[in-house]
């Protein structure tokens, strides 16, 4: 099956969902972990990656000890409400209504629920589905691919009218970005291609691919400044607490 016009209705409106809370380590940032809902006039469901694994909200710190996530930061905030059902839940759907996942690439804090919605097509580059397993976290790589059905996606591909996955690598080999055109306007989910605006003065330090990460990032905002969107940055500790949060959406 083809990723390219997969989607049959227009975006109608853009959920942001909650995926708990997180502070780094390295500088004591405290960021939102973020998924998204797209809904369509075709009564389409299109889910954007998934959070923290499950055992995260049942018992935080055994999970953070058996991945060694400690080393990285601390869980500040990851419960039941905060898991992709829960926050489906507040928008009136269920697992059964999802029609697509979107995979913006295979790190801890998105892809927690990757395979719990065996219905749906993953959406995915095909550079980071031909990674052996998803990245996760560090050397810490104890998830095997769900058997289903993906949608490798290879460079910009429209998925559906006014729905645009966007290549970004560079934070990971395979990120994504998602372009999305509603009533009121565009919006640019940029995953982790752009965590925060200054990582761009930053020139992304310690990404994977620093070099990539740069040219992603000129590139998505160039698009961005060309269609007049809005941007929904990754993980901004300045733009979270702003942002409209499910059963509240943009359309």
């Amino acid at each position: 099956m083809k990723a390219k016009g997969f989607v049959k209705g227009r975006p109608r409106d853009l959920a942001v969902l909650n995926y708990g809370l997180f502070k780094v380590n390295s500088n004591g940032r405290i960021i939102g972990i973020c998924g998204f809902l797209i809904r369509t006039d075709a009564g389409e469901a299109i889910l954007v990656d998934t959070g923290f694994p499950e055992k995260y909200a049942t018992d935080t710190e055994a999970a953070v000890q058996e991945d060694r996530l400690f080393e990285f930061g601390e869980v500040l905030h990851c419960g039941p409400e905060n898991l992709p059902q829960s926050q489906l839940a507040k928008l009136g759907l269920d697992s059964s209504d999802i029609t697509l996942q979107v995979c913006t690439h295979t790190h801890i804090d998105h892809i927690g629920a990757l395979g719990a919605f065996p219905a749906s097509p993953i959406l995915i580059s095909a550079t980071e589905r031909a990674l052996p397993r998803p990245l996760y976290w560090g050397d810490v790589q104890p998830l095997e691919w769900p058997d289903q059905e993906y949608l490798e996606v290879e460079g910009d591909v429209e998925i559906g009218p006014g729905l645009t996955v966007l290549a970004a690598p560079g934070h990971a080999p395979g990120q994504i970005a998602v372009m999305v055109d509603l009533p009121s306007g565009t919006f640019l989910l940029t995953s982790d291609a752009i965590s925060r605006p200054e990582e761009i003065d930053e020139k992304f330090a310690g990404s994977w691919d620093e070099e990539a990460a740069i040219a992603s990032a000129d590139r998505l905002m160039r698009l961005a400044s060309k269609r007049n969107a809005f941007v929904i940055y990754g993980h901004c500790p300045k733009q979270w607490p702003e942002l409209k949060k499910a059963p509240e959406v943009y359309s």
